[in-house]
């Protein structure tokens, strides 16, 4: 199987499967003299870890990250840096219940690449999934913590703005919020609302699809590319290739279609620090493949879980028709787990960006500011 490596100069590699022993990665292309210990990338991993809510699966995975290369630190030094050479991170696999997918053993679950992957490659691993499990991302967020560290300044977050056609209220948006509910939502009457509606959904055995919105500040000027690297181009595909993502947009996105060329347009002013200002953001910081400096906005529609309790019509690997229904622990929304995983995809690219750019121009821009 090929194509388990993304990004260019800042390069991951994930390995390892869903009921296997173990996952992890291989970061090339860090910068040496990088502060990074374990306990960096743990905050992150933390947020996407299983069970922490009865809104997740309650699969009780502790997700403890060890670095195995890659960093130093002898007694002259006041902190573990990166050495440039390859780093390695391993989190162990401790509460994997191969048993559960028994049933689906040799049919396919509508939903799931089930079908797909087994016309593909001619051998299919039921358990979980396998190599297309979620459970791959975690290292996806493991990578993306150490990429966070790289660019000074660079402040990545993200929300769950919509579960099913509830949407929060965007007067109501508060960032301190988003670490106070099992949703990563930043609209406290809201997150009550989704509580009660997942609530129900989960009891019922369905599940239902979900909207995040990701934001990247103090990005800075100039990175990306007018032509085949364009910035919103390879965001938008980092942010696809996240299990059940079925839609990206930047900025306005699908919105500024309706919109006239005069409405559309972000014009520019002069700041009274001589620096310019943009009077609105539709384009999501991004023109013409190139980092305006202002924020990066996108945001990301993920499908409901394939995996229900409620049966399903499908074919068995005779081609024989058959009902399904899936057991096992599973997330009722997707949705709410994949924040974390956006926002290491964000950072990952933009990091990957500004190297690829420092490569091409000898002196790195500061955010919001003109080319040197």
């Amino acid at each position: 199987m090929s194509y388990n490596s993304f990004g260019h100069l800042f390069r991951v590699m994930t390995w390892g499967e869903s009921h296997g022993p173990a996952i992890g990665c291989v970061i090339d292309g860090c910068p040496s003299r990088i502060a990074l210990k374990a306990t960096d990338i743990q905050s992150d991993l933390d947020k996407r870890r299983p069970g922490t809510s009865r809104f997740t699966t309650q699969r009780q995975e502790p997700d403890q990250v060890r670095i195995l290369s890659g960093v130093f630190q002898d007694d002259t030094m006041k902190q573990q840096l990166t050495t440039g050479t390859p780093i390695s991170l391993i989190i162990d696999n401790v509460d994997q219940r191969s048993k559960d997918y028994s049933e689906i053993r040799e049919t396919y679950r509508p939903g799931h690449a089930d079908f797909t992957y087994d016309k593909k490659y001619g051998i299919r691993d039921y358990r979980g999934g396998g190599r297309s499990s979620a459970r791959e991302t975690a290292m996806r967020v493991a990578a993306g913590a150490v990429a966070k560290k790289i660019v000074a300044g660079l402040n990545v977050r993200g929300a769950l703005v919509q579960i099913g056609d509830m949407k929060i209220d965007r007067s109501r948006w508060d960032w301190k919020e988003v670490d106070q509910n099992p949703f990563f939502c930043p609209d406290p009457v809201m997150a009550e609302n989704w509580e009660n509606y997942l609530d129900r959904i989960r009891k019922s055995g369905s599940s239902i699809g979900a909207i995040i919105e990701i934001i990247a500040e103090n990005v800075p000027v100039g990175i990306g590319a007018p032509v085949y690297a364009k910035l919103d181009q390879e965001l938008a595909s980092a942010l696809m290739s996240i299990n059940a993502v079925k839609g990206v947009e930047i900025g306005r996105g699908l919105d500024a279609a309706s919109l006239s060329g005069e409405e559309n347009a972000d014009q520019i002013r002069m700041g009274a620090d001589g620096e310019p200002i943009f009077l609105s953001n539709n384009a999501g910081g991004i023109l013409g493949g190139i980092s305006s400096g202002q924020s990066i906005v996108a945001n990301l529609a993920l499908k409901p879980t394939s995996s229900i309790r409620l049966p399903g019509r499908s074919l068995d690997i005779e081609g024989n028709e058959v009902e399904v229904v899936t057991t096992g622990r599973h997330d009722p929304c997707v949705g709410i787990r994949a924040v974390p995983i956006a926002e290491a995809m964000l950072a990952i690219v933009l990091l990957d960006h500004v190297l690829r750019d420092r490569g091409q121009n000898a002196l790195p821009r500061k955010a919001g500011t003109r080319p040197m």
